[in-house]
């Protein structure tokens, strides 16, 4: 969430990012209780960078790399990662030679902002796919034919394992 986005007298879901009334007490599609735009703004605030040295790491600082790839995809990464006031750099893999998308290198980040990283590579991989706009609670149902009903993972509509095909979405598991 932006912070022009946010409300502080409205709550919002800390997962999905939805808003809602400031009476209401649970995300109705994550069940989680909600949090005051007031708080959000006011973590958002703290944890601002004071100054732009903060997204500079240190040749001394202790280091996690998280990612591996081509220099170009992991520069918009190290985009996203900064514009979220987290410190991100790009270090060149021993080794390492040149992908078929230019030269491959690591994405590192500082060990205490390993959490917080990966939460927002999470929330701009929900975002830039589309996922945030879909149900996704039943892609961990499994279609299995010993049992007598399933849960479809793609729609959730619960039908007889005789039927290879979900009758609502069409999914087909034969």
């Amino acid at each position: 969430m932006k912070r022009k986005d946010i409300d502080p007298e409205l709550k919002y879901c800390p997962r999905c990012a939805e808003e809602y009334r400031a009476d209401i007490e649970t995300c109705g599609d994550c069940q989680v209780p909600l949090v005051f735009g007031q708080a959000i703004l006011a973590a958002q605030a703290a944890s601002e960078p004071d100054t732009p040295s903060s997204l500079v790491i240190g040749p001394d600082e202790p280091v996690v790399s998280i990612r591996r790839g081509p220099l170009l995809q992991l520069k918009e990464l190290q985009r996203v990662v900064h514009g979220q006031g987290v410190a991100a750099r790009l270090a060149k893999e021993d080794g390492g030679g040149c992908g078929c998308k230019g030269p491959e290198v690591l994405l590192q980040v500082r060990e205490q902002d390993l959490q917080q990283v990966m939460a927002v590579l999470s929330d701009d991989y929900y975002q830039s796919t589309g996922l945030n706009d879909h149900d996704v609670k039943h892609v961990g149902a499994v279609f299995d034919d010993e049992q007598e009903e399933t849960n479809c993972p793609a729609c959730g509509t619960r039908f007889s394992t005789s039927q290879t095909t979900c009758p609502d979405c069409g999914l087909c598991f034969g």
